[in-house]
């Protein structure tokens, strides 16, 4: 194939989620293992179903090969969500622009 240079690399992978549970009218981020991640990458996480007052709110790579994906309840009572196997997006940008439209 040769040599890539300044090609930008994305992709979508599955990972296998257990939630641990979400304490009541709070955000916890809780981390998990997803091998090739590099800080600095983006990612974009899709839950497979509903849980009512249970999102996510947000998710970043927190160190090499590891995700953290930010969980909130907006309800009364704890949220402990079956285990499901969510959907990631990651994207790495090889460019260095030096502004937004180079």
């Amino acid at each position: 194939m040769g040599a890539l240079i300044n090609e930008d690399r994305f992709g979508v992978c599955q990972l296998a989620v257990d939630v641990a549970s979400v304490a009541a009218n709070t955000t916890a981020e809780q981390t998990f293992t997803l091998r090739g991640l590099r800080s600095g990458d983006f990612v974009s996480v899709v839950k497979p179903s509903l849980n009512a007052g249970l999102g996510v709110v947000n998710a970043r790579v927190s160190a090499t090969d590891t995700i953290a994906i930010k969980f909130v309840n907006a309800t009364g009572g704890a949220i402990d969500p079956v285990s499901e196997t969510y959907l990631i997006f990651w994207f790495r940008g090889e460019k260095t622009p030096t502004a937004v439209n180079p």
